[in-house]
């Protein structure tokens, strides 16, 4: 039965579909089942502020420190049933509002799951609340169960070389065979890829997301053929801009390595035609997830899941995980960034894997006493503190970066092509605010200026 056959049934049927085990109990609410049991009760959301481990901390400070604030949504139906489900303010595809929340209240929860406008945490917790409402695992309400275990990969942003090699032996040694990362030019990405790799076993994948920073085939082939000399190097992410079908299939051609796009840019038809790369990146809602799964299944690519949180996005991603065939190479889901990741029990990898949950709805629990001790008010905007970064290279040049409001903001136009591309011997840091003059001055002229030299 697919989604729009679920959908069009009522009822005892519609529920009874779900599960055998919940027919007697369905049956019994008679022609009322849907709002006795699937009719939502109640919205209530949670915003929390979460803490970076040590090492993601003197990192992710530098350009992301607002993936600290998450929201919880919780889903309370009128089966009494309580569906979780969570929304990272400041990274996702959809952040529900007021108005979401007023379109579900009264509504069927079945009827309204599937709409991806509903946002990120909304849509997580209808679906929760519903499966568990039908005792069910999510994945049930998503398609056949085609994988029991599905694999992750352990995430950082660009690092020192000395903590990619922390993180990637941290990952191994928590069951995780897979790090993913970027490449950055204000990084020495060799001296980055050699010491994680001595850090590892040779079957340790890693993989570099570049954001188009490679410019074009023609700068980016040299660079990718020396790192894939690394026995680890397995993916490479959006080495130049993908609307550039030629310049990536010329890099497919060129590497051994899989080289990896965003699904959607440009369209998947055409990049498919064009052999523009090897496999996907599948992000946003349960209906463009499924919809995306299956075209990568027809056109046999596989494809990673992004789905961006702490650990109640990762339980999420790990049922979609289980019904798509394609989703073989290893899940990002960044949770491991944070010092606690709201779960009662952890999700434990194995081999580089995590079983598929086969207890209802989600499959794991909400540690509400620590969302409760970690409870903070939702920040009016984007959190963004004056941050000044330092880049040196051996030669002596030095260069200081400060934030400007955007995201991402070290790749933006005007600051990007200012540094000087992928030269060996860079490192980056974030440069405490020790209330000098000094600091204050290169901080306003470098937020003026763009990268200033120093």
């Amino acid at each position: 039965m697919n989604r729009r056959e679920f959908l069009a049934m009522s009822g005892v049927a519609a529920a009874a579909a779900l599960t055998g085990l919940s027919e007697r109990r369905l049956r019994a609410a008679g022609t009322g089942l849907s709002e006795k049991f699937f009719r939502v009760a109640d919205v209530k959301r949670t915003t929390v502020k979460l803490e970076y481990r040590e090492v993601p901390r003197r990192n992710m400070d530098r350009e992301l420190p607002h993936w600290r604030w998450t929201e919880i949504c919780e889903v309370t139906l009128a089966s009494g049933e309580v569906g979780i489900g969570e929304t990272l303010l400041y990274y996702t595809w959809g952040v529900p509002d007021d108005a979401d929340v007023a379109r579900v209240v009264g509504q069927n929860a079945i009827s309204v799951m599937w709409d991806d406008s509903l946002g990120a945490g909304l849509q997580m917790a209808l679906f929760d609340a519903v499966a568990r409402t039908a005792e069910v695992p999510v994945h049930h309400l998503l398609g056949e169960l085609v994988n029991e275990r599905t694999p992750l990969s352990w995430w950082n942003i660009d690092t020192s070389a000395a903590d990619m090699a922390s993180e990637c032996a941290t990952a191994f040694k928590q069951g995780y065979m897979s790090y993913k990362t970027k490449g950055r030019q204000w990084f020495d990405i060799y001296e980055q890829v050699s010491q994680a790799a001595a850090a590892v076993p040779e079957d340790f994948k890693i993989d570099m997301d570049f954001n188009d920073t490679l410019l074009t085939a023609e700068q980016g082939i040299p660079i990718l053929l020396d790192l894939e000399q690394t026995p680890q190097i397995d993916i490479y992410e959006s080495p130049i801009p993908q609307v550039d079908l030629a310049g990536n299939r010329a890099i497919c051609e060129a590497t051994r390595v899989n080289v990896a796009m965003h699904y959607g840019i440009p369209d998947p038809a055409s990049v498919v035609r064009a052999s523009a790369c090897d496999g996907f990146i599948v992000q946003h809602g349960a209906t463009e997830l499924i919809a995306a799964g299956r075209f990568s299944g027809e056109m046999d690519m596989p494809f990673w899941l992004q789905l961006v949180g702490s650990g109640v996005t990762a339980a999420w991603s790990l049922h979609f995980g289980g019904v798509l065939t394609h989703a073989v190479w290893p899940a990002v889901n960044c949770h491991q960034l944070y010092e606690q990741d709201l779960l009662a029990e952890p999700i434990r990898v194995e081999g580089g894997t995590a079983a598929v949950p086969d207890a209802p709805g989600l499959g794991f629990e909400l540690d509400r006493d620590l969302m409760e001790k970690l409870k903070v008010p939702r920040p009016q905007r984007r959190p963004d503190p004056p941050r000044l970064i330092e880049t040196t290279w051996a030669d002596g040049q030095r260069m200081y970066t400060a934030n400007n409001g955007e995201v991402n903001f070290m790749l933006t136009a005007g600051q990007q092509d200012k540094y000087p591309y992928y030269k060996e011997g860079a490192e980056t840091r974030l440069v405490p605010d020790d209330g000098s003059d000094r600091w204050q001055k290169l901080y306003e002229a470098a937020r003026r200026e763009g990268p200033i030299e120093a």
